[in-house]
């Protein structure tokens, strides 16, 4: 199975909408819930797991997305805590590092689709 232009395109969004799911969070919006913050309960953590571990987890780009889809969710998570402390301010201000993360992974998402697309 190859990996489309558009299987990237649809994890790129995905890790928008949990950048703005954190967001609301941390505007009062929505309330967190823990799976919002779990690898399983997380559509790009579902997504590599069953999309493209199967065929290409023995690229680095991939275990290198693993890594920092982990800290993405795990810093989410730690921002919701500040949050929810009362600690509003500073919980907002962890976003940049979010963006950071997000930025690596699309970054990482370009350099697997490269790959993918010539075959290597």
């Amino acid at each position: 199975m190859e990996l489309s232009a558009l299987d990237f395109q649809q994890a790129r969004i995905k890790q928008v909408l949990f950048k703005s799911r954190l967001r609301s969070v941390l505007y009062g919006v929505r309330e967190a819930d823990e799976a919002m913050f779990s690898r399983q309960g997380n559509a790009l953590g579902q997504w590599l797991d069953t999309v493209v571990k199967p065929h290409y987890g023995h690229h680095p780009e991939v275990r290198e997305i693993d890594r920092t889809l982990q800290q993405m969710l795990s810093t989410g998570r730690s921002l919701a805590t500040q949050y929810q402390r009362g600690l509003i301010e500073e919980a907002r201000q962890g976003l940049d590092q979010i963006n950071q993360q997000a930025d690596r992974l699309t970054t990482l998402f370009d350099q697997l689709s490269h790959r993918v697309a010539i075959g290597a």
